[in-house]
């Protein structure tokens, strides 16, 4: 039998056990008040009768044991007995004297007879109320003693009587009204029962609660297992599901139930989870990249909240990292076996011309600092083998974009990297970001004169923490808080071919430094706002990387 119907046939038979119980009791105690209410009914009629003064005189005057039933029947008294057994409808009303002969009674062969039941009681002046069987039939009797007029002496006794048949009548009519109120009650509470059994059925789909356990431990076991972090969200903003992974990538510890907006979420993963978003964004959390996403859940109409689905991206960044790293060498390479290629040529035309000196003097360029020249001025100050090349390769790629790659006066770094792609991807990133203003800012606008492309880095070594200086030509940052562009997603540029947006540069730059232990800060905005020893006048950008540098080993 299925759960539902098994609620529904306890409820039935709750009902029904509660309400036979109770039918029971009302049933028992019934008869009893019904014999407790026509007793003090008979009793109240006796009392009324016993005080009348016509009666009581009556009475008084009829005492003895030889009196006539014919005159009996004649006297007012008889008349007034039936009369208050009509008005009353009582079985009967019986006035006695002092001896206990009847001087009325609603039968007229019965009077000047005895009592047929013991009016001892109340001819001894007590009140006595009993259920007995008299000449006509059994019934609830109240026997009120008659005092004499103006003294205490008792002349005799009025008897008021009620069938039991009455309170029978009575007490089947009440069991009538209660069998049809514990029928409605229980149809009504089968109908709610079965009611409450279709609403759960529609609320568990259908399934039983065996089967709605098995389906929560699968669904567990799968939410739990996904190598992608998934977030339920409710529409008042309360999170209802969250998994393992999306835990781990997020790093939420609060419990479920929490709301949104409490559960320690960064501003651009929190703005996904409010409004939906179908392309992927990336975003930093902690020392992670994740792509975050979200859409809307509606079933039947209603709204059921909100899905975030997080991926993890840490390991691809990384590898594409390195992968930059290699492709800048490679770019540097390239670039110098294509300049180099094209220098012997020179060379090579000037031999065969004869003209030697020339030639000299155009090697002479080549190996110095010629706008030409492959090194870098200040390299030489510079013994870390990843940072030269990928200076070099930098310098190549900015010549392409029309940009002058310069090192700082004060750069020297005599040691080796700890984790030269830490270094490289936050150097880099600035390096890029500065190459992209300066080579946008071809014109002055305040003087119409035409501004030389330029990026300065400096990089100065203090023990085992490098500093990191980057400057540019470029317009200066146009954010009233120059401290946005840190933000993940902030963007002068809208690239919809790079996965999860652009504006991540610098964030992700930030992020490795604060990794570090180091940070990255705006040292000028640049601009109209630029200070007087910013030369260059665009933006400059600080970094600090604690514990990167190794020192030098013994020559």
């Amino acid at each position: 039998m299925r759960l539902r119907n098994q609620v529904l046939l306890l409820q039935v038979v709750v009902i029904a056990v509660s309400l036979a119980a109770g039918f029971g009791v009302v049933i028992s105690t019934s008869d009893d008040r019904l014999r407790d209410e026509y007793g003090q009914r008979a009793l109240a009629i006796a009392r009324t009768v016993a005080t009348d003064t016509d009666v009581r005189e009556a009475v008084a005057s009829s005492g003895g044991t030889a009196l006539d039933p014919a005159e009996l029947v004649a006297r007012p008294l008889q008349a007034e007995a039936l009369a208050v057994a009509t008005r009353t409808d009582a079985l009967f009303v019986v006035i006695a004297n002092d001896q206990g002969i009847r001087l009325a009674h609603p039968d007229p062969a019965e009077l000047a007879q005895p009592l047929s039941t013991d009016p001892s009681r109340a001819l001894a002046g007590q009140e006595d109320l009993a259920t007995d069987r008299g000449t006509l039939g059994q019934s609830v009797r109240a026997k009120v003693p008659i005092y004499a007029p103006g003294g205490t002496e008792v002349v005799g006794l009025v008897s008021v009587g009620i069938s039991t048949e009455e309170i029978a009548d009575d007490l089947r009519g009440d069991i009538g009204t209660l069998v049809l109120i514990a029928l409605s009650a229980l149809s009504i509470g089968v109908v709610g029962s079965a009611l409450l059994a279709r609403r759960w059925r529609r609320l568990t789909l259908g399934l039983e609660p065996d089967q709605l356990a098995e389906l929560v431990r699968e669904q567990e076991a799968v939410l739990h297992s996904m190598g992608e972090g998934v977030v339920a969200i409710d529409p008042s903003g309360v999170v209802r599901v969250i998994n393992d992974k999306a835990r781990l990538l997020l790093g939420v510890a609060a419990p479920t139930g929490s709301a949104i907006d409490a559960i320690g979420l960064t501003p651009r993963v929190l703005e996904v989870a409010r409004t939906p978003v179908d392309i992927p964004r990336s975003a930093t959390v902690a020392d992670r990249v994740v792509l975050v996403s979200s859409h809307r859940v509606v079933r039947d109409g209603k709204d059921l909240g909100m899905v975030l689905s997080v991926v993890d991206r840490t390991d691809v960044e990384d590898l594409t990292r390195q992968v930059d790293s290699i492709r800048s060498m490679t770019d540097a390479l390239r670039a110098q076996r294509h300049e180099s290629a094209n220098r012997m040529h020179v060379v090579a035309g000037l031999l065969r011309q004869g003209n030697a000196a020339a030639g000299l003097d155009y090697l002479d360029e080549v190996m110095g600092t010629g706008p030409y020249g492959t090194e870098l001025p200040g390299l030489e100050n510079l013994t870390e083998p990843h940072l030269r090349a990928f200076l070099e390769a930098k310098a190549a790629a900015a010549r392409e974009r029309g940009v002058t790659l310069t090192l700082g006066d004060q750069t020297f770094l005599d040691g080796t990297l700890r984790d030269p792609v830490v270094v490289t991807t936050a150097v880099g990133n600035l390096i890029d970001n500065s190459i992209e203003a300066a080579s946008g800012r071809a014109i002055d606008a305040a003087s119409g004169r035409a501004i030389e492309a330029v990026v300065e880095v400096e990089l100065i070594a203090d023990e085992a923490t490098l500093l990191v200086t980057v400057a540019d030509s470029g317009p200066g940052i146009g954010f009233a808080d120059p401290d946005s562009v840190f933000v993940e997603g902030v963007t002068t540029h809208d690239d919809p071919a790079v996965p999860g947006g652009r504006g991540m540069g610098l964030a992700l730059a930030r992020q490795l430094a604060r990794r570090t232990g180091g940070d990255l800060i705006v040292g000028d905005p640049g601009g109209e706002g630029a200070a007087t020893d910013n030369t260059l006048g665009g933006a400059v950008f600080v970094a600090r990387l604690p514990g990167i540098v190794a020192p030098a080993g013994p020559a």
